[in-house]
């Protein structure tokens, strides 16, 4: 996704306290569908830190657990001439990057967690919106024309994430000018009180859904409102 592989533009400070482990519900979503698309055979990671509490750098409407080798950053646009643009690249279909959980080098993979401007929104028409935003039309500059970025097979589920009701979704991701090899995304959208939080991850060139899952799914399953 374009407006991701921005990201690197932007600073970001850290945000982790120290966390249990979840309890043993927080396995994962049901129903279990195992291999593609969704891959529920894979395992969340084993709790370290806790993120999204007020404090602790990343304050979200929700909380969740991520292992100890991923560390948590609070998305932060920096001022200047460029700021308008910048702030633009942190957006998608009405939701802006909040916080960035990133493994690497440890571990290959992160994950991005969203909110929705506008309050109220359910979580699976937020979810729809925020996968088709990732659909990116090609370009013509010079006289050359530039592929876009195709988002196809978009497939969503009801589940439970945590102690909260769900929305996840799936997705392929292709970017020509990258190569031709579809990419899969997946993400999940909550409520927590008037306010609408995504989860979003995704393969590359060098992650396979072993590699980015396990953070993500012990993020997903041990969501719970912000107290």
């Amino acid at each position: 996704m374009a407006a991701l592989a921005a990201l690197a533009l932007i600073l970001t400070t850290g945000c982790a306290t120290e966390a249990a482990d979840p309890p043993a519900s927080a396995a994962g979503a049901t129903p279990v569908v195992e291999g593609p698309p969704w891959h529920d055979e894979i395992k969340p990671g084993s709790a370290g830190t806790t993120v999204g509490a007020g404090g602790s750098g990343c304050d979200l409407p929700v909380t969740f657990s991520v292992p100890e080798e991923m560390k948590a950053k609070r998305i932060e646009v920096p001022q200047g001439e460029l700021a308008a643009e910048l702030a633009e690249l942190i957006r998608r279909g009405g939701a802006v990057a909040e916080c960035e959980v990133d493994g690497r080098p440890a571990v290959p993979g992160f994950f991005q967690v969203w909110t929705v401007d506008k309050p109220g929104v359910a979580p699976r028409p937020a979810l729809e919106a925020f996968v088709a935003a990732g659909h990116q039309p090609g370009e013509t500059m010079n006289g050359v024309s530039l592929p876009g970025v195709t988002v196809a097979d978009a497939q969503y589920r009801d589940v439970r994430a945590g102690a909260l009701d769900a929305v996840e979704a799936t997705w392929t991701i292709t970017n020509t000018l990258v190569d031709d090899e579809a990419r899969r995304g997946w993400a999940l959208a909550v409520r927590a009180g008037d306010r609408t939080v995504l989860l979003s991850v995704n393969t590359s060139l060098i992650t396979e859904p072993g590699d980015v899952l396990p953070g993500y799914r012990l993020a997903t399953g041990t969501l719970a409102a912000a107290g």
